[in-house]
């Protein structure tokens, strides 16, 4: 009989060691705080860096904002300039037109990402205290395998103020 409960307490084991799904991020620019949420409960939180002009919603390519509003995670790209990446679907309809009144170019490729690849000059601890990045959202590279993890593609995400 206590055979018969060996393959029980794995699978018990191992759902318990199971990270859990993200169904929506949360990003609070003013917190510096990204959250994970499962069924509207945050379940992980980290710090976050932002580009150096994080107040206000990106409008155009260069201007080192991070878009705010609501978007998907459309794709993950483990081979970038950066400790993994993934995809946030900036700019959408809203932001295109914000963009073409404007007479300028939305810009895009915003992600959240780890470090850079390449040696760091300071360590992670005092560079994830500044917001160094060109409008993307950025963790730390074990950060970064946590919420790659934890995040499937198609997860929406909403970046606010």
């Amino acid at each position: 009989m206590r055979y018969l409960l060996f393959p029980v307490f794995l699978l018990c084991t191992s759902i318990a060691l199971a990270s859990p799904k993200a169904d929506f991020v949360v990003v609070h620019k003013a917190e510096r705080k990204l959250y994970l949420l499962q069924n509207g409960m945050p379940f992980k939180e980290y710090h976050v860096s932002l580009g150096p002009q994080p107040r206000g919603h990106k409008y155009r390519e260069g201007d080192d904002r991070t878009p705010e509003g609501r978007y998907t995670l459309d794709f993950k790209k483990e081979n970038s300039d950066f400790y993994k990446a993934i995809h946030i679907s900036y700019p959408n309809q809203y932001d295109l037109e914000l963009a073409r009144v404007a007479g300028v170019n939305a810009g895009g490729s915003i992600m959240i990402h780890g470090f850079p690849d390449r040696p760091l000059e300071f360590p992670a601890a005092v560079i994830q205290k500044i917001n160094w990045t060109d409008g993307c959202i950025a963790v730390t590279n074990e950060e970064m395998d946590e919420i790659w993890n934890a995040v499937d593609i198609g997860t929406p995400i909403e970046i606010l103020p």
